[in-house]
């Protein structure tokens, strides 16, 4: 996670500063999802692509 020190100026209210952190907090957490995401599109198109290329093995055992 990421710690809330050092975000908080003398100005700022603690409602406002958790406000901030919360959204940063969200921002990374969304960039995360995305990699993984990426990954696991990545992951389905192999097993789609060895799927297929085992049915199409199975129809020609010769080939």
């Amino acid at each position: 996670m990421i710690p809330p020190f050092g975000y908080c100026s003398g100005s700022e209210s603690g409602a406002s500063a958790l406000r901030r952190y919360q959204e940063r907090k969200l921002r990374l957490l969304s960039f995360w999802r995305d990699g993984i995401e990426r990954q696991l599109a990545a992951m389905n198109a192999a097993i789609s692509t060895l799927e297929q290329q085992m049915h199409r093995d199975q129809a020609d055992p010769q080939g």
